[in-house]
């Protein structure tokens, strides 16, 4: 027994620390483990009895990037003054970073905790043990800051021949050459699809849109052999193809890099991309290839500029109503203007430069309506699309067939696999003994499976064949393109056609529009700069906050005419709507739009000093004509009399001066007075009489 080991320390219970770096020592190093379980034996020849193992902590390093629940509860546990001796088989299974290391240490001397390990006793409150258990976590810290160091250069070394292979992408296996094409034709066709494809579409996105649409599946590999499972498609299957070098025959090493980072007191590992100037190495023509390098480096372009949210990059094209947005640039400060949208369903669009004003709270920039921007832009667009138009649709049909083919294609060799499949369950089935029913119902359940695999796949084949022998057989009418071409900006503006589609061809033509605004002559200054190097400068009159450009139809702006003359604009919006009448965007009328129309088109305002001398509403002529208002109206209905109604179900207006004193308004009054004094009871000369017979 040492003579560091007092009554106080056997008073107390020990803990024996099991731990070991990782999960292949686990399973490649069991001597290592059984030597540390048998410290429990010394610990008793040293005098303790209560011995509690603390190994949670097995297949986690000590390094401290990398959270021991087990060392916590250890350290805790000697913090309460509850232990009386740690021990380990050696002191570098508690820690091999110095935080960690200093920390016990300090915390068994303040409690008087002695550390015990296979060949000695240290008592952290003598001077001499404290300053070799120092010395030795700092060589326990070195030793692994050194191994780390010499398999990082190896591994660099075996990087640099390209002769490291860390992980196998799928579409490729370990030959004995290095990395060679997988001979799954299915898996290989796949590939090459999603290459085709994301060149064809220009979105990632709308490669897995269309992969799903088509039932086109996507292989992961299981091993290193090669050897894939089938899986419905996802986004990340389509990044991770597009941004691999591997595919375009190129070995990359380094390509992301580990970060340690603080977070909550407790350090974190994480994992970051590197841009390609910084990969330590790049070999390339090393392998059989999917791709070009250039197809690589313009695929890599492509998604840094669909990326949203990025300085410099345009964006993928968006179904937003805005046709410009992420290619339109400020000429006053060189920020790209932002897009904005209101209205009830959001489809007003604005472009504005207010980045200075998020960023650090400065002035806005420029900002006006994109509505006319983008109508101008639509017709420099549609000049420059016109002469190419037939050709284009000659070259969309027969990218559509080809399209079709390569589904086709796709889907065949697809039902070709879920036949192999459904024929080695069918075989599994088969040998089994009918008695063993435990086995035999769940092979049966999985040949049933691929069965309706099979026919899935079978019913997709067909209709896409149905799909590809309906386009064969009725090609399109290259006519009606001609003719349609004449007129293709109805097409451009309908309803109907995709808005990131007329974005994606606009960014097709044009590279930039940078943008300014003339105060003096209050017009939008647009510089477009087309693909090819030409640049055109176009003017566009600016709108007045609140203007709108919509062409107000002609029958509101007659009855507004006509109402406003005997009521004010609220009214006057009030009797548009019951009449159903809308804004050319489908809005209800407001005084305020009302107020608008009479300005645009020079109306005045009902006045009552002035208007009302000359025009009056139906109640007000009755009131002077000394008549019913029913009977005025009906008059006014017989055309007997002159009046306004503009409005189906509207009010009537009259002119004062047919109203006093005319021939007509006389006429009308004396037969109300007849009427009232009982003069004219009996039926008319043309009046019907109505007969009904007694039988």
């Amino acid at each position: 027994m040492s003579e560091k080991i007092g009554e106080q320390h056997l008073a107390r219970h020990a803990i024996l620390y099991v731990r070991q770096s990782s999960q292949q020592q686990l399973v490649h190093n069991e001597e290592s483990r059984r030597q540390q379980y048998a410290m429990r034996g010394r610990l008793r020849s040293l005098g303790w009895a209560d011995i509690e193992v603390i190994d949670e902590d097995l297949g986690k390093s000590a390094a401290g990037s990398v959270e021991r629940s087990g060392f916590r509860r250890l350290v805790a546990d000697v913090s309460l003054g509850q232990i009386g001796a740690v021990a380990a088989r050696e002191v570098s299974r508690f820690a091999r970073n110095s935080r960690d290391w200093q920390q016990l240490i300090e915390i068994c001397r303040v409690v008087d905790t002695v550390l015990v390990d296979h060949d000695s006793v240290y008592a952290p409150r003598l001077s001499n043990d404290r300053l070799l258990l120092g010395l030795k976590g700092s060589l326990n810290e070195y030793e692994l800051e050194l191994l780390r160091m010499r398999g990082q250069e190896a591994r660099r070394q075996k990087a640099e021949r390209g002769e490291l292979i860390a992980g196998v992408p799928v579409g490729y296996r370990v030959g004995e050459d290095g990395l060679e094409k997988t001979p799954d034709a299915r898996v290989r066709q796949v590939i090459e699809l999603i290459f085709s494809k994301f060149f064809e579409l220009g979105s990632a996105r709308q490669v897995m849109l269309w992969m799903r649409e088509s039932g086109i599946q996507a292989p992961v590999n299981r091993n290193r052999r090669g050897d894939v499972v089938w899986k419905d498609v996802t986004s990340d299957h389509i990044y991770r193809t597009l941004g691999n070098p591997l595919y375009a025959g190129a070995y990359a090493y380094g390509r992301t890099k580990l970060q340690t980072r603080v977070v909550d007191g407790q350090l974190r590992p994480t994992v970051t991309r590197q841009p390609r100037d910084q990969w330590p190495v790049l070999l390339r023509d090393r392998h059989e290839a999917y791709i070009s390098w250039e197809q690589f480096e313009r695929a890599g372009a492509m998604l840094l500029n669909n990326a949203q949210r990025r300085g410099g990059v345009i964006g993928a094209a968006r179904g937003g109503p805005v046709l410009l947005s992420g290619i339109v640039w400020c000429r006053r400060c060189g920020h790209r203007l932002r897009v904005g949208y209101s209205g009830k369903r959001h489809n007003v669009g604005r472009y504005k430069c207010d980045d200075d004003h998020g960023r650090i709270g400065g002035e806005r920039c420029i900002s006006f309506s994109a509505t006319d921007v983008d109508a101008q832009i639509s017709e420099q667009v549609l000049a420059v699309l016109q002469p190419g138009a037939i050709e284009a649709a000659r070259a969309a049909f027969g990218e559509n067939a080809a399209a079709r083919d390569v589904t086709v294609d796709a889907l065949n060799l697809q039902l070709e696999q879920a036949r192999y499949d459904a024929q080695r369950a069918e075989r599994q089935y088969d040998a089994v003994e009918p008695e063993n029913r435990t086995v035999a119902v769940e092979l049966e359940r999985r040949w049933n499976v691929t069965l309706e695999a099979v026919s899935t796949i079978e019913q997709r084949i067909v209709e896409a064949k149905a799909t590809r022998m309906e386009a064969v057989a009725s090609p399109p009418d290259f006519g009606a393109y001609i003719r349609l071409s004449k007129d293709l900006g109805r097409v451009w503006h309908a309803d109907t056609t995709d808005l990131s589609l007329k974005k994606r061809i606009v960014r097709t033509v044009i590279e930039q529009v940078w943008v300014d605004i003339d105060d003096e002559r209050s017009e939008i200054v647009l510089v477009v700069h087309w693909k090819g190097g030409v640049h055109t400068e176009l003017r566009v009159p600016k709108r007045r906050s609140g203007q709108r450009r919509n062409v107000t139809p002609v029958e509101v702006v007659e009855a507004v005419r006509a109402l406003a003359r005997v009521m004010d604009d609220r009214q006057v919006a009030v009797w548009l709507g019951r009449a159903g009448m809308r804004t050319p965007t489908n809005g209800h009328y407001s005084r305020a739009l009302v107020a608008s129309v009479r300005h645009r088109h020079g109306i005045e305002a009902c006045s009552k000093q002035r208007d009302r001398q000359e025009w009056l509403t139906c109640a007000e002529a009755a009131a002077l004509m000394q008549v019913d208002p029913k009977t005025l109206r009906r008059a006014a209905q017989r055309k007997e009399i002159p009046s306004m109604h503009p409005l189906a179900n509207g009010p009537w207006i009259f002119a004062r001066s047919d109203v006093v004193g005319t021939l007509a308004a006389e006429r009308i009054t004396t037969r109300a007075q007849a009427y009232r004094q009982g003069k004219c009871t009996g039926p008319g000369r043309h009046q019907l009489n109505l007969e009904i017979p007694k039988t």
